[in-house]
């Protein structure tokens, strides 16, 4: 099988998220890495494109630069990455899909409603993939847990608790450092810091478990550093169309928690519950029986989860794999197979609407809001 061409914008050298990315994409032998521009700094992108691999001719200083290379050429870029900062994602990802490219975006796609909005109608019109890089949705456990609503395991889904939260931002002495500073600045962020950086991961994993969307939200957004502009903590409440009820919490001041992403799914008959730092498990309960823990790898779990679990029973997967999953379903819909999981466009869009109207409904102490894009009321 004829490796795909693959091209990385942002995620250079000291990057947080290049790294998974670039082991990600190249973990099953679907892509290779033909062409980058890595870095703000035009030659210091350069230059860490060459020392990857990348031929000289396309290693380029920035991302226009790149995408009138690519163009012309017969063997142009298969998929691009969109790994910058959030204020660019949406004019990267808008003029490559109109150039006619594949494109995965880091999250969160847009910095507006109306910017997702724009991106939905172009993918649609060009016929180009545009994914957006919710990875945890991609662990071998996930797709049981969803897999286990979808067939009635758990009867129909009442509730879902879910949180991400950590302690990295807690040190008030450290708030003027620039790796944390630019989270809460509306400039560089938007409008929301934490929930929009961490909580719409949590969001997401609760529509893609249950497979509703959310309707409708009230949230209560924090600074504890009072030096902030945007909230280093919250609360959401939210409700979908289902009828699910669910509850959000997310903060980076938690001191003492170091990933702290997890999903509890109780529903009429059983309850679930994931954690992404223990994420080879789940712990089940069915009602009126024991819990049991369900490991990744292990025999009768679904096709989906046994697709994209990749080494034997008591072996750790971690983010970067579930990264890669991304990508090899990225890769099969580029060949043209068609794969349900591959989150995309409309799940971008979806959560730019709910960081908005959160930012509105903490505004107004927790007035519900409806949480859903003008283009899918």
């Amino acid at each position: 099988m004829t490796r795909l061409n693959w091209g990385m914008i942002g995620g250079g050298e000291g990057s947080q998220i290049g790294p998974a990315h670039r082991l990600g994409a190249q973990a099953d032998g679907n892509f290779a890495l033909a062409a980058g521009a890595l870095d703000h700094d035009p030659q210091k992108g350069r230059d860490y494109a060459q020392r990857l691999g990348v031929a000289p001719d396309r290693a380029y200083g920035d991302w226009r630069e790149m995408l009138a290379g690519e163009t012309g050429r017969d063997d142009r870029v298969d998929l691009v990455t969109v790994a910058t900062p959030n204020s660019t994602h949406f004019e990267i990802t808008k003029s490559f899909l109109e150039g006619g490219f594949n494109v995965l975006c880091e999250k969160p796609m847009t910095m507006t409603v109306e910017e997702g909005e724009e991106i939905v109608k172009i993918a649609s019109k060009t016929g180009k993939i545009c994914a957006v890089n919710y990875c945890y949705s991609a662990y071998p456990m996930v797709r049981e847990m969803r897999e286990m609503v979808r067939t009635g395991q758990v009867g129909k889904v009442r509730l879902i608790v879910t949180n991400f939260s950590h302690g990295h931002h807690g040190d008030a002495t450290d708030a003027d450092n620039p790796r944390v500073r630019w989270r809460y600045d509306p400039k560089m962020a938007g409008v929301s810091g934490q929930f929009a950086d961490c909580g719409i991961h949590a969001l997401h994993m609760a529509s893609f478990i249950s497979g509703q969307q959310v309707r409708e939200l009230s949230a209560d957004f924090a600074s504890t550093i009072t030096s902030r502009e945007l909230e280093d903590d919250a609360m959401v409440n939210f409700r979908m169309d289902g009828g699910t009820v669910g509850r959000l919490w997310t903060s980076s001041v938690a001191i003492g928690r170091q990933h702290g992403f997890d999903i509890q799914v109780f529903g009429e008959t059983g309850g679930m519950r994931w954690a992404s730092e223990q994420p080879n498990q789940v712990y089940y309960t069915p009602v009126g029986g024991r819990t049991q823990i369900m490991e990744k790898g292990e025999g009768g779990l679904s096709d989906e989860a046994a697709r994209l679990s990749r080494v034997a029973i008591a072996h750790p997967e971690g983010f970067p794999l579930a990264v890669a999953n991304i990508y090899v379903d990225l890769a099969a819909s580029i060949r043209g197979e068609v794969r349900d999981g591959l989150p995309t466009a409309e799940d971008g869009v979806r959560s730019m609407a709910a960081v908005h109207q959160a930012v509105q409904s903490a505004k107004a102490k927790g007035a519900w809001v409806d949480a859903r894009p003008p283009m899918f009321r």
